[in-house]
């Protein structure tokens, strides 16, 4: 037999109450009664009573006044025969009246059950004074005392029911304050991705357009300009234009992330090629080797692999300028995917103060994201590596 959640399973616990409520009558006879009439009256009385015990779930005004009638029917009959039953035939109506207490659905039932078992115990006292006529086997205060504590069995299994209504009520009322708590939570954090949302289109977004406006306006004057400067302005205005459009989409991901649907195509493998474009045209030299199909592998890896490639560009033009770099993306032959970036030292000396420390942190969060792994560490030849190792299955397979 199994315990669950503290519990014991519903046919053990009904035969374990069967076992307690009816077998101490059975072994306490022999020392009141042993003759013939008592014995059946009390296996009839019990053989009922094991029954309405079992339905006292499912029918507990029923269970109770057909258990009360069958111990009347028991206690009059032998009687009326010269036998006696032995006082424990009235557990099983005290557990009865317990269950109806318990599990009474409403007053409607339950007056009633308490009623026919008034008018079947006056029946039930008239028919022994009229079959019996030795004061010997007649009810009287010895029935009253065992009837007496009935009450209290109904008290007990009501009391019960209600102390459940009160702890069903309890959890209900803890479970809309968990939900309430979560509510202002969502609606918290979306006010504050709304504020943030703000103070990045004024602030960004609004130094942002000018780059691209200057950038704009340098290139209607190209022809002032010498040819490497309009090389710059060119793909300065480039990388404006798309970096406007990640953040709009940005924007609108932080003020509705339900509704919010990217303006434009996310970037893969596929747009390596242009950003290694916007890199040489910003006097880089970068190196692509690519062994696997865009279309083969999921939209989320190649976002983190583009992203990962993007960041490492950036840092190389930071803290590495002029140096060459060297992009790998290859696929593993344990199923994962591996990109390696790797710049030499640079040519010239870096900016004071290049970049905000956010960077790598940010590559670290999307691999930990896909379950990938990230090494990044100084060469021995002065330069800067970047390893990022994401497992995938082929969209293709």
């Amino acid at each position: 037999m199994r315990v669950r959640d503290g519990r014991w399973p519903g046919w053990g616990a009904d035969a374990g109450l069967v076992v307690l409520t009816f077998v101490p009558a059975l072994l306490s006879q022999p020392y009141v009664d042993t003759s013939g009439p008592a014995w059946v009256s009390l296996m009839a009385y019990e053989a009922v009573g094991v029954v309405v015990l079992l339905l006292r779930r499912r029918l507990p005004a029923t269970a109770f006044v057909v258990g009360f009638g069958a111990l009347l029917a028991a206690l009059v009959g032998s009687a009326g025969q010269g036998a006696k039953l032995s006082p424990l035939v009235f557990l099983p109506p005290a557990v009865l009246l317990y269950n109806l207490g318990h599990h009474g659905a409403s007053r409607r039932r339950t007056v009633p059950a308490v009623f026919c078992a008034g008018v079947l115990s006056a029946a039930g006292l008239w028919l022994n004074r009229m079959t019996t006529d030795s004061g010997d086997f007649r009810g009287g205060l010895d029935v009253l005392a065992a009837l007496a504590p009935m009450p209290l069995a109904w008290a007990m299994g009501f009391a019960a029911r209600t102390r459940q209504e009160l702890l069903a009520a309890a959890e209900r009322r803890a479970a809309d304050a968990r939900r309430a708590q979560a509510l202002e939570s969502a609606q918290a954090t979306q006010r504050e991705r709304t504020r943030i949302a703000g103070e990045m289109h004024d602030v960004v977004a609004h130094s942002l357009t000018l780059l691209v406006v200057h950038a704009e306006t340098l290139r209607a004057r190209g022809g002032e300009l010498p040819d490497w400067a309009r090389a710059q302005v060119d793909g300065l205005a480039a990388a404006g234009r798309q970096s406007s459009g990640e953040l709009r989409d940005l924007l609108r991901m932080l003020r509705d992330p339900v509704d919010a649907v990217p303006l434009q195509p996310v970037p893969g493998l596929g747009e390596l090629d242009a950003l290694l474009a916007g890199h040489r045209a910003a006097d880089g030299t970068v190196e692509l080797t690519m062994d696997v199909a865009p279309r083969s592998v999921p939209g989320a890896v190649q976002l983190a692999v583009y992203r990962v490639v993007q960041e490492a560009l950036v840092n190389a033009r930071r803290h590495a300028p002029g140096a060459p770099v060297r992009v790998t993306v290859r696929d593993t032959d344990d199923g994962e995917l591996r990109c390696e970036i790797v710049n030499d030292r640079g040519m010239r000396r870096a900016a004071a103060g290049a970049g905000i420390g956010l960077g790598l942190v940010h590559m670290e969060e999307r691999m930990s994201a896909l379950g990938g792994e990230l090494t990044v560490g100084p060469t021995g030849d002065g330069g800067f590596r970047v390893a990022a190792t994401m497992p995938w299955e082929r969209a293709d397979a």
